[in-house]
């Protein structure tokens, strides 16, 4: 699965840098996680960090974005190799 922010975010800018994939970004009123982008750092780290570094939790699975462990190791191949 992807991940999400929801509205509790408090714009801290701490999420956005740790992102291996680039996939947050300043959103119209709260960061945002483009789906397209999110592998969870499957393929970086053993745990997403924008969890890992959130101060106020508000970052959990997308339930709309749902993906299998292979499926996100797809992704991060597919992204890895777009980059390069």
């Amino acid at each position: 699965m992807a991940l999400i922010i929801h509205d509790e975010c408090i714009n801290c800018d701490v999420c956005e840098p740790e992102c291996p994939n680039g996939a947050i970004s300043q959103g119209e009123d709260i960061y945002v996680i483009n789906p397209a982008l999110c592998t969870e750092c499957v393929g970086h780290f053993d745990k997403p960090q924008c969890i890992e570094v959130c101060p106020v939790d508000c970052i959990e699975l997308d339930p709309d974005h749902a993906e299998t462990e292979d499926e996100l190791k797809q992704k991060y191949t597919r992204l890895n190799q777009a980059a390069s």
